[in-house]
């Protein structure tokens, strides 16, 4: 998988990583990769809603030990 950008959002709690996320995005080209680490758990079900909302297309979730990646698609 190609990720054309990285956002680091560990520590972060709700809703901090999903506005960062969404910053980072609306700079971002239409079909360009973001993957988003955090560490807070709800992080999971707030991307999954954050990409219901806003159209771009959460193309991966993965648990990596206490962290929690999350791979959007720009739409």
């Amino acid at each position: 998988m190609n990720i054309d950008n990285e956002l680091d959002a560990r520590g972060l709690n709700c809703p901090l990583p999903i506005l960062k996320a969404k910053k980072v995005l609306t700079k971002m080209l239409s079909g360009q990769l973001l993957k988003v680490i955090a560490t807070d758990p709800g992080s999971t079900r707030d991307f999954q809603a954050f990409a219901k909302q806003t159209g771009n297309e959460l193309v991966e979730q993965q648990t990596q030990g206490d962290e929690f990646i999350h791979i959007l698609r720009r739409r």
